[in-house]
């Protein structure tokens, strides 16, 4: 069984990193003279002007066509009905007898989106990105995407970014869109945090500038896994399998199902359009024993079609976003039902969560006490800050007190 755990190539993350150090380096001392240069040695185009302009965005919304643009509307409401009802309260208030405590939320003034395109343009991940951080509270909300040969964005990109609420939009994809957000140049601003998915250079240079910002999570090919029982349609899951392995030469889809006949006819049906080398089908022993080795495994988007799916989800621990039942494609959380795909990949689920709301905020904590608890606490405080050697933090609360040392 531990062979689905192969399918996740071990890259040297490492190798990558000081592929784009030099990248990352020009980029920080040179500004916007070496996104120029990049951009024509990587994206075979020559930029002038690294912002979209107004026309740019005009011409798209002439461009795309209106039914586009109401699923992108349809997208977006979606998105809003579910981040705002699963965003943190703002404000807690705690009082107790003699003290007041809380936390408060605050958003992240300045953050940069980094929206893949190359193999293909993604405007879906725009609404992903934008409308939690505008639902935050993001001030300056700004979006790196690669140019075609034509130095042109994808115009239905565009009009995801004008919909989801970017505050500027720039020319400039790779490494060097990283470097540029990390550290600011001419034309585009530092930013005080990185988002969005993208190749393996991306993910190496956001790792390489997390020391001066902060970024989301490290995201890696696109991965499934699916839990299933003889209630399962098979068709659906051979799709759901397929539709993550088209993504990426590198995706990953695992199916582990209690019914052989089952499985026989998934890999049948996968195995017919032959997209990659990176599925593999099991039977185990009980659903108990799928869920132990998905939690182990951590995946990006996680199937479950099982009789009484919903129960499952106590047992659940480690996964990027969890579909339950046999009309709940990982396709709808990729676009459309309201939930986020921007998730953590190659088990970083064990540690990280979705983008959200609470992804482009911060909180500090507050508490105004009284006499009577430092009456209560004051000797606690005391003997731990002299146990630590800190003189003056045992004599801060000595003094209020009124003890003497």
């Amino acid at each position: 069984m531990h062979e689905i755990f192969n399918l996740r190539r071990e890259m040297n993350i490492d190798d990558y990193i000081e592929n784009v150090r030099p990248i990352v380096e020009a980029v920080r001392n040179e500004g916007d003279a070496a996104l120029i240069r990049f951009t024509k040695q990587f994206d075979g185009v020559e930029i002038e002007d690294l912002k979209v302009g107004e026309r740019e965005f005009e011409e798209a919304y002439e461009t795309v066509s209106d039914d586009l643009i109401d699923a992108l509307e349809t997208a977006k409401e979606n998105l809003d009905r579910f981040h705002y009802v699963t965003a943190v309260e703002r404000e807690m208030r705690i009082e107790f007898e003699d003290c007041l405590m809380g936390k408060i939320y605050t958003p992240i003034e300045k953050v940069g989106a980094y929206i893949p395109g190359g193999r293909a343009s993604y405007p879906s991940t725009a609404l992903m990105i934008g409308i939690p951080a505008k639902i935050a509270g993001v001030e300056r909300l700004i979006a790196c995407t690669p140019p075609d040969s034509e130095g042109r964005i994808n115009p239905l990109t565009l009009v995801a970014l004008d919909i989801a609420g970017f505050d500027e939009v720039y020319k400039v994809g790779g490494a060097q869109a990283i470097a540029a957000m990390a550290y600011g140049t001419e034309s585009i601003p530092k930013v005080y945090k990185i988002v969005g998915p993208g190749n393996i250079y991306v993910t190496a240079a956001k790792l390489l500038v997390a020391k001066d910002v902060a970024i989301d999570m490290p995201a890696g090919p696109s991965e499934i896994l699916v839990i299933a029982d003889d209630t399962a349609n098979a068709e659906f899951i051979a799709y759901d399998c397929l539709a993550q392995l088209e993504h990426d030469p590198m995706a990953v889809a695992v199916v582990l199902t209690t019914s052989k006949d089952l499985a026989e006819r998934i890999g049948e049906l996968v195995e017919k359009h032959s997209i990659s080398e990176n599925f593999r089908v099991a039977v185990v022993e009980s659903i108990e024993k799928a869920v132990e080795i998905s939690n182990e495994f951590a995946p990006e988007h996680l199937t479950v079609v099982v009789e009484n799916a919903e129960e499952w989800l106590s047992k659940i621990r480690n996964a990027g976003s969890v579909f339950l039942g046999n009309y709940s494609p990982v396709a709808a959380g990729d676009y459309a039902s309201g939930t986020n795909h921007v998730l953590p990949t190659a088990g970083f689920a064990r540690m990280f969560g979705g983008l959200s709301v609470e992804s482009f905020m911060k909180h500090f904590t507050f508490q105004m006490l009284s006499e009577e608890t430092m009456n209560r606490i004051g000797d606690a405080i005391i003997k731990i800050a002299e146990a630590e050697g800190l003189r003056f933090h045992a004599e801060s609360v000595r003094k209020r007190l009124g003890k003497q040392l």
